[in-house]
């Protein structure tokens, strides 16, 4: 009998990393039993199947219809329920996305089982499925023992990292349930953000800018300094995304965005607790700031004080020296 479900989110027609991300979680769960993914999109996503495959699905049940181009909350919703509650699973795993965040809720109440969101961690013990996750604004971890089954768990995006575990993987066609052309709400228009630029939850280096900054137009320091990297997305903190220098999509912190990326570097961020809840599950931080009371020193791996319009321009080019010398 399968033990773990996986909703395999996907964006214009390509499967995310944090689908990989939840395979990998479901395989370190050790429980024996085979992880199956759901896989839903426009006519051709099951294209995409292969590389789930290579990532732990055992099977990957594929969806298609034109009505599931765009994300399509109730007819997910139900299709994935419909999976949950007809295949026995122990667990089914969202990402803690804003896609996931919309979506895991909707399945747990059709199910009628709680839910755990943004979670750090996960694994089984004995009938129980245990999770980890962040409480008041970071300050706490707590671990929460979920009895129902299946246990609906969102896992945060970067909380585990993605592994290749290549099997046969099987796929298997399923229809629709209802007419997701039916839902009560349609999709008009998608609005998608530069696609040469790398999605916060999908980059493994964040460099990120605050007040410290001082001005708008000195952001080109952080963003010279991502470049630099080559690999990196450019974040923010909210008092800059108010204040209009950046887009909110940009936003980290507790009413934003949460990453856990390779490398966090914080430049001129002082470190208040709501941002924390967003990047302090971070593999690696780097914190840039002239004050050394400020608090992300507290959470920082590696911390500079001093004047960010120094030390910036100078790590940036160190950072292009190095890359140059291979």
């Amino acid at each position: 009998m399968p033990d773990v479900l996986v909703f395999a989110e996907s964006r214009a027609g390509s499967v995310r990393k944090v689908a990989f991300e939840l395979l990998t979680a479901a395989r370190g769960l050790g429980s024996g039993g085979e992880v199956h993914a759901v896989l839903a999109g426009a006519p051709g996503i099951g294209g995409q199947a292969a590389s789930l495959a290579n990532h732990g699905a055992d099977v990957t049940f594929v969806t298609e219809h034109a009505a599931l181009g765009e994300y399509n909350a109730e007819a997910l919703a139900a299709l994935v329920a419909e999976r949950a509650k007809s295949g026995g699973y122990r667990a089914v795993l969202f990402a803690a996305s804003a896609q996931g965040k919309d979506l895991a809720p909707r399945v747990a109440a059709r199910i009628g089982v709680p839910i755990a969101s943004d979670s750090l961690s996960v694994k089984l013990d004995g009938d129980a499925t245990i999770v980890t996750h962040y409480v008041y604004a970071g300050k706490i971890i707590a671990t929460m023992r979920l009895a129902a089954v299946p246990a609906i768990v969102a896992l945060r995006p970067g909380a585990i990292a993605a592994a290749e575990s290549k099997g046969q993987g099987r796929v298997e066609n399923a229809p629709p349930v209802g007419d997701p052309a039916a839902s009560r709400v349609v999709v008009t228009e998608s609005i998608r953000g530069d696609a040469r630029k790398l999605d916060l939850a999908d980059a493994p280096v964040i460099v990120s800018g605050g007040r410290g900054l001082k001005a708008p137009e000195n952001f080109k320091l952080v963003e010279e300094l991502a470049e630099a990297f080559g690999n990196a997305a450019v974040g923010a903190t909210r008092a800059v995304t108010d204040e209009g220098w950046r887009p909110h999509s940009d936003q980290i912190g507790q009413t934003g965005r949460q990453v856990s990326p390779d490398l966090y570097v914080a430049v001129g961020i002082s470190g208040a607790i709501q941002h924390l809840a967003g990047m302090r599950t971070a593999r690696t931080i780097v914190a840039i700031n002239k004050d050394k009371d400020a608090p992300i020193f507290k959470v920082a791996d590696y911390g500079i004080v001093g004047d960010v319009f120094e030390v910036v321009p100078a790590l940036t080019a160190a950072i292009k020296d190095a890359k140059a010398k291979g």
